[in-house]
This record gives C-alpha cells, sequence and structure tokens, in this order.
C-alpha cells in the first residue's frame, strides 16, 4: 500500500486509472465551497429529460458524529460485538466529509432504471473531480442506508432512495490497483447478420 497522494491530471483517461477507494482518511477538513464545486462538475452526469434526479445531504464537522451516531443505532442490533459497532461509530465520526445522494423514486419502471442509472454517473462524476483535487473517496452502500429509522433521522424522505454514501477526504494512504479483466474477453462485436436471428 503507497502513500502517495492523488496529484491533478490533464487526462480523463488517466484520472479514471488511478482513482483508488479509499478507506482511511486524515483529519484534516476539506476547504470551504470545495463540495459545491466538486457538486458543481457532478452534475453534469447524463440524465434523460434533464429530470436531474437527485438531492443531497452532506455532513461535515459535529454533523458527521451525528450521522455516526445514526448509524450506530443499526450496527449495535446488526453485530453481536460490541466492540466492532463502537469501531464503526468512531470511524464515521472521524471522516472529513460524507455525502448522501438520494433519488426521487419514479413508480415508473424504466423511469426509475434511468433516474438510477443518472444518479449513479453524478456519483462517479463526484469521486473522478475529487480525485483530480487529491481528494479520495469511497462509494458506500452499507446496510443501514434503507433501514426506516436512519433514513428518518438524517432527512430522507419517502418515496426516496439513498443511492450513495461517499466518504470523502485527504487520503491517508493510497491502495496499490488491483487488476481488471481486458474489456477485449467480454467484448462481442456483430458485424454479420446472425444465423437464426439470435445473437449467441
Amino acid at each position: 500500500m503507497t502513500q502517495t497522494q492523488p496529484t491533478q491530471k490533464n487526462s480523463v483517461a488517466e484520472v479514471i486509472r488511478e482513482r483508488r477507494s479509499i478507506k482511511l482518511f486524515k483529519k484534516d477538513p476539506l476547504p470551504q465551497g470545495l463540495l459545491e464545486e466538486l457538486l458543481n462538475v457532478a452534475v453534469w452526469a447524463p440524465n434523460h429529460g434533464v429530470r436531474e434526479p437527485w438531492r443531497f445531504i452532506a455532513f461535515q464537522g459535529d454533523g458527521t458524529k451525528f450521522l455516526a451516531e445514526a448509524a450506530f443505532a443499526f450496527v449495535k442490533r446488526a453485530f453481536s460485538d460490541p466492540e466492532v459497532a463502537a469501531k464503526r461509530k468512531e470511524y464515521i465520526s472521524n471522516i472529513p466529509l460524507t455525502l448522501i445522494v438520494v433519488m426521487p423514486e419514479d413508480p415508473r419502471q424504466r423511469e426509475w432504471d434511468e433516474d438510477f442509472a443518472a444518479a449513479s454517473a453524478l456519483v462517479q462524476n463526484f469521486q473522478l473531480a475529487a480525485w483530480e483535487q487529491g481528494v479520495g473517496t469511497i462509494w458506500k452502500t452499507d446496510p443501514y442506508i434503507n433501514n426506516p429509522e436512519f433514513r428518518n433521522k438524517i432527512g430522507v424522505k419517502p418515496g426516496e432512495k439513498i443511492i450513495a454514501m461517499i466518504h470523502a477526504g485527504y487520503p491517508e494512504t493510497v491502495p496499490d490497483s488491483r487488476p481488471r479483466t481486458d474489456a477485449s474477453e467480454l467484448l462481442k462485436i456483430i458485424d454479420s447478420y446472425p444465423e437464426n436471428d439470435v445473437v449467441e
């Protein structure tokens, strides 16, 4: 595991390849205004009909302690070992910023799928924009994000879905990359009319 910080890059491809999911953060707060700057980049994600199916709830400073308490109420019931639950609470309390990305749940399946895809693209945009600025992130979907008590405590309304819980801050450590399967091994190119009218 390396100790290097992410550095500013000019190439989108470089940022995509070099971004890492960060689990350990320094305690330094992010500069004022940086969150809004990153979100204003992220919202340029493609979204059908420009519905912009998202809103955001951010926890920083003492707000992270409130978020940790809300999560702890669920975590302490999920883990038989109270020490594990306490460590999880402490971990969340010490993260400089946690961003909750919330999507309104359209009752129409097609629109729901489109909105989920758009909000997910926004999350990746946010992570890439953050990495370009030297800020690490990790996209979390812990079980308690679906717990009604937790959702109510942090201001998520009925009919909304938490797409992501993004922890963000300056990396304490940056993990090494893990290999990816070459896309050519997963790609099928159809350049002629299939026999029996079916792609196999």
